[in-house]
């Protein structure tokens, strides 16, 4: 059999009510992928509230029904709150029990943490489906599948009616080959405990690992505290390209919306090509100040012509105008009906005018060569309907002109792409409000980051949410990060990102929101221990969506650095933007600057000489946390990691974070 079925069944009232509050779903559809070899196949996806005869009736609709899963995994309930419930609803339905999957559960649990016998798992068949009771928190959910998932395959071949003695041909050790379990298995558990052994005793730097070594590495469990933290990051040091390549890879696609043609919808990206509804001009118009004739075959337009008729700029109905008669008109006006050419008013004399000398009566004209069509404006000659006037792709500017043509053309709304909300969270028990009155207290520091982050996303037009301050407290913590994902697209955190035990974020993110680092660590000064994730949520549709995290280091310098360099092309991307981040120039160094042994983003001012050329000078010591270094910079001078230093005069590539200045 090359594919077999599984359905999920989410146990949570309060996912009922609100579907992006569950996290578990996600990291279930994440390990049948990853450790079923391709063979699991979801076809079903159902939430319901913490009530037995709800659980009971789900789980009948699919066991019992005619396309029944060969596998149905509930998460939620296992546990001993008064709402509990799921392991009482589950164990009546079975038709036989499973106590060796339970056992494997529990065990693979209880090594990781003691409060796993707080659990209360339970597994077995009813009719053809294999039925397994998961935790609710994403971190259960995800141990004790992983745990059992490459036994499935086997046990639900088994229940669904497969021949046994030809499952078994070949023995134990065929099955546990086919599995990918078995003594390998135990080999690298024995792997594992040595090297955790010499890494302590020797200094070898060997990576402390609390995870299953063939599972991808872990952040620090806060439950277990200080001793049995990293000391090492579980994440390899990638470097920037890397870096950059990875967001781009997971940053989702830019989703699109029509939104009205207002100044709102500037900075928006066009998602398709505009066409202009309506020429432009509607009609016949006068380019100048003058009359308007009907130009005889001759072209001769010569005498004292009686002025029959005025056309201004005004919307209104004129009468036709008939050979040997001139209308006066102004710019921009519509030519009278007749009308075939006009005659700029430095070419007439006033002849005579009405009795209460506020009108003309007649006008002298001396014109000879005079063609049809001279001074006028074709209908549709600046822009006729159905041409292209602005391509997918382009960014709608508020100097550039784009608006404005839209709404020469009748185009009353345009789809483009949606800009993401940014939410910005300063995170750590030390962190003050920056406004805050009276004097810093031993080891607070006031908020430098979220105003900084929260003016930079804001400059470049994106719409911030400001999150406030989380303290180094994991439930809130969770919470707070929870809420965040709710309201923005992108979500920057800073602090909490190092190896200390109150370093919070990378747990929060992988353990409790069932989110995925794809890195934890740039090979960058500074910045190093910069982390970008994506965390799965469900939108306000039910629909499973993905939302990007950065947490960014908590010195200020480090944090507008990544800011720039690494967060703005993620915005761009979800925004429609091409090409994203920054753009880089060539620039001339007007003093020594300093290598170091990782690539350096240095803090400079660029200016543009009168010759055209482009020089950087440093804003001064590049210490991260040293707030002064961002003072006036409007570049980072890209210098390549090394020894010693580059000679005034080199030249080198520099990323522009604001315009150019002029010496």
């Amino acid at each position: 059999m090359d594919s077999l079925t599984a359905a999920i069944l989410i146990v949570s009232t309060t996912a009922a009510r609100e579907p992006s509050a569950d996290a578990s779903a996600s990291i279930l559809h994440n390990v049948l992928a990853d450790g079923g070899g391709g063979r699991w196949r979801v076809t079903a996806e159902i939430i319901v509230s913490d009530d037995v005869i709800a659980i009971q009736a789900q789980i009948t609709r699919w066991a019992d029904g005619p396309d029944a899963p060969h596998l149905i995994i509930t998460t939620g309930g296992t546990g001993f709150a008064v709402s509990d419930r799921t392991p009482e609803a589950v164990s009546p339905l079975l038709h036989k029990q499973a106590p060796g999957l339970v056992h494997a559960m529990l065990s693979t649990s209880l090594e990781v943490t003691p409060f796993a016998m707080m659990s209360r798992p339970a597994a077995g068949v009813r009719n053809k489906s294999v039925i397994v009771t998961l935790p609710g928190s994403p971190k259960g959910a995800r141990e004790n599948l992983e745990a059992i998932v490459k036994t499935l395959p086997h046990a639900c071949l088994q229940a669904s009616g497969a021949n046994s003695r030809a499952l078994h041909a070949g023995g134990v050790k065929k099955l546990e080959a086919e599995a990918g379990i078995g003594s390998a298995k135990v080999q690298k558990g024995h792997a594992h405990a040595h090297a955790h052994a010499h890494g302590h005793g020797h200094g070898h730097g060997n990576l402390v690992r609390h995870t299953d070594p063939e599972a991808t590495a872990l952040s620090n469990d806060p439950a277990l505290g200080p001793t049995r933290r990293h000391r090492e990051s579980p994440y390899p040091m990638v470097s920037v390209e890397e870096a950059l390549a990875l967001i781009s890879e997971h940053t989702p696609d830019p989703e699109i919306h029509e939104r009205p043609v207002t100044e709102k919808i500037i900075g928006s990206v066009l998602a398709e090509d505009v066409s202009a509804r309506e020429n432009v001009p509607a009609f016949r118009a006068s380019i100048v100040d003058g009359y308007a004739v009907v130009v005889p075959k001759d072209g001769k337009v010569k005498g004292t012509f009686p002025v029959t008729a005025v056309s201004h700029a005004t919307p209104g109905e004129s009468r036709p105008l008939g050979e040997g008669e001139v209308a006066r008109i102004t710019t921009g006006a519509p030519l009278p009906p007749g009308a075939t050419s006009v005659i700029m008013v430095e070419d007439t004399v006033l002849k005579s005018m009405t009795e209460d000398g506020k009108e003309e009566r007649e006008v002298d004209i001396r014109a000879e060569g005079v063609r049809e069509g001279e001074n006028i404006r074709e209908v549709g000659s600046d822009v006729s309907r159905g041409t292209l006037i602005l391509n997918k792709g382009e960014q709608i500017s508020g100097v550039g002109g784009e608006i404005g043509l839209l709404a020469s053309v009748g185009v009353a709304a345009a789809k483009v792409y949606r800009k993401p909300v940014v939410g910005i969270l300063s995170t750590g028990d030390e962190i003050v409000e920056h406004d805050r009155e009276g004097a810093l207290r031993l080891g607070e520091v006031r908020d430098t980051n979220r105003i900084t982050l929260v003016s930079a996303a804001s400059e470049w037009g994106f719409q911030v949410v400001d999150l406030g301050i989380a303290r180094d407290k994991p439930d809130s913590l969770e919470e707070t990060v929870r809420n965040g994902l709710r309201q923005a697209d992108v979500l920057i955190t800073t602090g909490g990102v190092s190896m200390g035990e109150l370093d919070l974020l990378k747990p929060t993110i992988e353990r409790s929101l069932g989110g995925t680092i794809h890195f934890g660590r740039v090979a960058m000064r500074p910045g190093k221990p910069t982390t970008f994730a994506t965390v799965p949520v469900k939108d306000g549709d039910g629909r499973r969506v993905s939302r990007v995290v950065f947490s960014l280091p908590g010195n200020p310098a480090s944090a507008l650095v990544t800011f720039h360099l690494l967060v703005l092309p993620s915005l761009h991307k979800l925004a429609g933007v091409s090409p994203v981040g920054l753009p880089r120039v060539l620039v001339v160094l007007d003093h020594e600057f300093p290598l170091d042994r990782r690539p350096e983003y240095h803090r400079a001012v660029v200016t543009v000489g009168k010759d055209g050329v482009l020089t950087a000078r440093s804003t001064g010591g590049q210490r991260s946390s040293k707030v002064g270094s961002l003072r006036s910079a409007n570049a980072l001078v890209c210098m390549p990691s090394g020894e010693g230093k580059l000679e005034k005069g080199s030249k080198v590539d520099a990323l522009l974070m604001a315009a150019l200045r002029t010496t």
